[in-house]
C-alpha cells in the first residue's frame, strides 16, 4: 500500500500566489533601484509557464512512474515512512537533486530543459514558477533512492517538499540571514548566485534545501557582487512555447550543421557552450545558453 503523504505543491498554491502579490506590492511601496523587481510581461511569462509545466508533469510522469515501480517491486528493500525515516528520506532526496541540479547545468541536452528556469532577467517570487515543460530529465538521478527501497509515492513527496521549499528563496527582498542558516540552508543570497550571468558566479549553488553539498563539491559561490540575472546570451521573448524549445531549436540546428558523429555527441552531452576544437568559442550555436564552467571537483 503506498504512504498516504500529503500533495505538498498543491497545499502551497495559495501561499506562493499571496507571497508573490506581495512583494509586487511591497515594490510598489518601497521601489528599490539596485533591484531587478516586477516586469509584467516576464511576470506573466513566469506564471505561463508554471501553468503549463502542471499539465505537462502529469504526462511525463505516467512513464517515469511505471519505471519506479518496476524498480520498486524488483529490489527487496523497504524503507518503511516513519517519523524517523523521513528526515533521512528528505536529506538523500536533497544530496540526489543536488547531482541532478549540476548534471542539468554542465549537459547541454539536460541543460534544455533547465535553460527555461533560468531565461529571465528578473529575481522575484514569479521566477520560481518559471519551471520546464520538459521535466522527464531528472527521473535517473533518483533511481538509487528506489533501488533501495524507497516507495515512489514517498520520493514524489520529497521531491515536492524540495520544491517548495525553493520558492521563498527566489527574491532580493530578504538579504542574508544569520552565519549558521547561511552555512547550511539554501537562503535568497546563495540562490541570487546560481541565478546569476556573471563569470565568476556561473555554475555555482546547486543546492535545493541545504547548501552544505556545495560546500563539499566544492561549487559554493558566496554572494559578494550584486547579480546580473538571466542568460550569457538572453533570449528575447515572451512566447511561453519559445521560451520552453528555444534551446533544443538550437541543439537541432546545431545537430544538423555538425561534421560528424563525434561533434553531435559533443552538442549533445558535452556543456552548453562546448565547441569543436578550431571553431571560435562561445555559447554553443549562438543561443541563449549558459556557457558551463568545468565541473568543480
Amino acid at each position: 500500500m503506498p504512504p498516504n503523504l500529503p500533495d505538498v505543491v498543491l497545499w502551497s498554491i495559495p501561499a506562493f500566489i499571496l507571497l508573490t502579490v506581495l512583494e509586487m506590492v511591497s515594490y510598489r511601496l518601497h521601489p528599490d533601484e539596485d533591484s531587478a523587481g516586477y516586469e509584467a510581461k516576464d511576470a506573466a511569462t513566469s506564471i505561463s509557464m508554471g501553468l503549463g509545466s502542471l499539465f505537462f508533469d502529469v504526462l511525463w510522469k505516467i512513464p517515469v512512474v511505471a519505471v519506479y515501480t518496476a524498480v520498486y517491486e524488483l529490489t527487496p528493500l523497504r524503507v518503511p515512512v516513519l517519523w524517523w525515516t523521513v528526515p533521512l528520506m528528505l536529506l538523500a532526496q536533497d544530496f540526489f537533486y543536488y547531482w541532478s541540479h549540476r548534471g542539468h547545468h554542465v549537459i547541454r541536452i539536460l541543460w534544455a530543459c533547465h535553460v527555461v528556469h533560468h531565461s529571465s532577467r528578473k529575481f522575484n517570487f514569479s521566477t520560481a514558477l518559471r519551471q520546464p515543460w520538459t521535466g522527464f530529465t531528472s527521473w535517473p538521478f533518483y533511481l538509487p533512492l528506489i533501488a533501495c527501497g524507497v516507495h515512489p509515492a514517498a520520493l514524489a513527496f520529497c521531491s515536492s517538499v524540495n520544491l517548495v521549499y525553493q520558492f521563498w528563496i527566489h527574491t532580493e527582498r530578504i538579504d542574508k540571514l544569520p552565519r549558521p542558516v547561511e552555512f547550511l540552508f539554501n537562503t535568497p543570497s546563495h540562490h541570487r548566485v546560481h541565478h546569476a550571468s556573471q563569470g565568476s558566479y556561473l555554475d555555482r549553488n546547486y543546492g535545493g534545501i541545504l547548501i552544505v553539498w556545495d560546500r563539499l563539491f566544492r561549487s559554493f559561490a558566496a554572494e559578494t557582487e550584486r547579480p546580473v540575472y538571466g542568460l550569457t546570451k538572453n533570449i528575447a521573448t515572451y512566447n511561453p512555447l519559445r521560451v520552453a524549445t528555444h534551446e533544443y531549436v538550437s541543439i537541432a540546428r546545431d545537430l544538423r550543421a555538425a561534421s560528424g558523429w563525434h561533434e553531435r555527441a559533443g552538442r549533445l552531452f558535452r556543456g552548453p557552450g562546448w565547441q569543436p576544437p578550431g571553431t571560435a568559442q562561445g555559447a554553443a550555436g549562438g543561443t541563449a545558453a549558459e556557457p558551463a564552467a568545468e565541473p568543480a571537483g
